[in-house]
């Protein structure tokens, strides 16, 4: 199979019946063998009927529904499990995301080998009260992980097949998915700037918290990529160093209370200085984080993945 197209959605019943037929017309027109594969992420409306309505005519159409609203990351790991295309596409059910880009984005995973493509919607037709979050997010998301992506958010991506067999997308990680590519050893990420609709129907389903989730999981992933098998060397190494530094400045007070009395001087008690509980404290958090890495390393030793790793090719199996 050519091509799998992931839809995760949530209360989107005017728009699916739509972007189905959009999807199948460019299948159509390019020759394309495909599968839809949507997810209904614990709507309410009448989206899962309107799922099922099509599955029954349409055998490229396949549904999965959720008890509940599980999030957008939920639902992309279930449709990657499902996927069997050489070419996974992922994008949004709000008729925002053209299909009209799929095959551009297919030919640059097939023809020119990227692993991953992500769009960017250089021209948003979106509230400024979503493009100027997103737009301090992403340059904080450039500058922390060293992928030059312009839109880490934009729903519409292309995929390898391999690449969404070989990562774990949860909580609010799909923002993040081209840093999970590159965790995996999936190095090879680009860029395609791709048509952006206004919102046919209805309202948007993310309110203002994404973004303080959004920044939380960054830091998250951040910390796992850099330091999930070896979490003592940044504990290990602040609280070394917080240690040394609050071992020096209490040893300082000390030498210097010890020359005052070795020269006739008055001193006061050494414990009558601030600086003696701020270079304590200094100890005390030190001494906090590196017994904080100490724990962290027996956790991630004891863990039963600790030892996995992504292997492309292995000779002695044929």
């Amino acid at each position: 199979m050519d091509i799998s197209i992931v839809i995760p959605l949530y209360n989107e019943e005017e728009s699916i019946a739509e972007l189905v037929d959009w999807i199948n017309k460019v299948m159509n027109d390019n020759n394309f063998s495909h599968e839809i594969i949507i997810i209904d992420d614990g709507s309410n409306d009448s989206s899962w009927q309107i799922i099922k309505n099509l599955e029954t005519k349409n055998t490229a159409v396949k549904g999965i529904k959720f008890r509940r609203n599980y999030g957008k990351s939920a639902a992309l790991f279930s449709g990657f499990e499902q996927a069997k295309g050489n070419v996974v596409i992922t994008m949004d059910a709000d008729l925002q995301d053209s299909p009209d880009e799929i095959p551009s984005l297919y030919k640059m995973i097939i023809d020119e080998d990227y692993d991953l493509v992500s769009g960017w919607k250089k021209k948003r037709h979106d509230p400024i009260s979503k493009t100027i979050p997103s737009k301090f997010f992403n340059f904080i998301s450039r500058k922390l992980t060293g992928i030059k992506l312009h839109d880490f958010n934009c729903g519409l991506k292309a995929y390898k097949n391999e690449l969404v067999k070989n990562i774990e997308v949860y909580g609010e990680m799909h923002r993040y998915i081209p840093i999970l590519a590159k965790q995996a050893g999936f190095n090879k990420i680009g860029e395609k700037i791709v048509h952006h609709y206004k919102r046919k129907y209805g309202v948007t389903k993310f309110g203002l918290e994404r973004f303080i989730n959004g920044f939380l999981d960054l830091l998250s992933i951040t910390f796992i990529t850099k330091f999930g098998k070896r979490p003592m060397h940044l504990f290990g190494t602040l609280g070394t160093l917080m240690f040394i530094l609050g071992f020096i400045a209490a040893l300082w007070l000390g030498i210097y209370k010890l020359y005052c009395l070795g020269h006739g001087l008055e001193a006061g008690l050494v414990t009558d200085s601030p600086y003696f509980f701020i270079s304590l404290t200094t100890m005390i958090i030190g001494t906090l984080l590196f017994l904080a890495g100490f724990i962290a390393e027996l956790v991630s030793r004891n863990s039963p993945k600790r030892n996995s790793y992504k292997i492309e090719n292995d000779l002695n199996n044929k």
